[in-house]
């Protein structure tokens, strides 16, 4: 099959393109000097031009807490751009098959946790990544209604939170498994007696390796007629923050104690994807916390080996 990957250079992307099994079909993977996502007119006059059969869409900009609470207006427009040109491009390109990315801040900040897929839009967005979770809704939303008003058979899938290899350790933009393997690496570097945690640390969070994600994009190529048109792709299991530090410190060699900062904004206190529609497809993810963090802190010492 031809198949349009968005975000190739990004960490699902990479991810993805690292996968056994990937060369049965044919990657396009246009960077942004051959294709700005950003312009629909270009993104019209390409995909009518190289015509794939499929669109595995997975670019996006995303960050931290603390990105999305500084620069709400560009997590908000550029992802809705990117989303609307992407399915807009596809239906005008006769296009049939979008599997399009979201995310878990999507569901509502009050939601009863496990997040069903049935949720989305039944309550106010976490407001310290409204600007994300909106692009991503609005995105959802017109593929379905393109799937409803035109009969094209887009779908969404919505993963919990990622980390892994390719992964961003930039403290201004990073998530925060590849935040904490860089903070305990360099207090372990620097010899620092405590790590300070946001938090009283006993939020939630879903995190799985994107290395995980990519096997089951892969199966769900080949299976796509089966995928229902949303999807959760998670663990069905979570860790406090508190526990990731814990694990990040052993993979990390770190053995110095932790401080909480209880100033410091923690966003919600639970994101759990429910995964029965993903069970029932046939799927769970590998990878345990141990070793998809010691295979990301290996990635980031190699990727700044020699520059400490």
């Amino acid at each position: 099959m031809r198949i349009f990957l968005t975000g190739a250079r990004g960490m699902v992307g990479q991810n993805l393109l690292e996968c056994p099994g990937l060369g049965v079909h044919e990657w396009l993977t246009p960077d942004r000097r051959e294709l700005d996502l950003r312009d629909q007119a270009s993104v019209v006059r390409w995909l009518k031009e190289h015509k794939p059969e499929m669109i595995l869409h997975a670019a996006g900009r995303v960050g931290g807490i603390q990105a999305n609470i500084e620069s709400p207006v560009e997590f908000l427009i550029e992802n809705l751009d990117l989303g609307r040109n992407i399915l807009m491009g596809a239906y005008e390109a006769g296009i049939e098959r979008v599997l399009n990315l979201g995310s878990t801040c999507m569901y509502p900040r009050a939601a009863v946790n496990p997040l069903r897929e049935d949720m989305v839009l039944q309550g106010a967005l976490e407001p310290t990544n409204e600007g994300y979770a909106l692009a991503k809704v609005m995105t959802q939303r017109l593929g379905a209604y393109l799937n409803r008003e035109y009969g094209t058979r887009y779908k969404t899938l919505i993963p919990c939170n990622l980390y892994g290899r390719w992964d961003k350790f930039d403290p201004e933009r990073s998530h925060l498994v590849p935040a904490v393997l860089r903070k305990l690496h360099e207090a372990k570097t620097k010899a620092s007696p405590t790590v300070e945690i946001w938090g009283a640390g006993t939020a939630r969070r879903e995190f799985m390796d994107a290395a995980d994600l990519a096997d089951f994009m892969i199966q769900a190529i080949s299976r796509y007629d089966e995928l229902p048109d949303l999807m959760n792709v998670g663990l069905g299991y979570d860790f406090e923050i508190n526990e990731y530090y814990y694990e990040g410190a052993k993979v990390v060699g770190y053995t110095g104690a932790f401080q909480h900062n209880l100033s410091k904004p923690v966003g919600m206190q639970q994101k759990l994807a429910d995964v029965q529609r993903l069970r029932q497809f046939g799927w769970t993810a590998p990878t345990t916390l141990a070793t998809g963090m010691a295979r990301a802190y290996e990635f980031y010492l190699n990727q700044n080996r020699g520059l400490e």
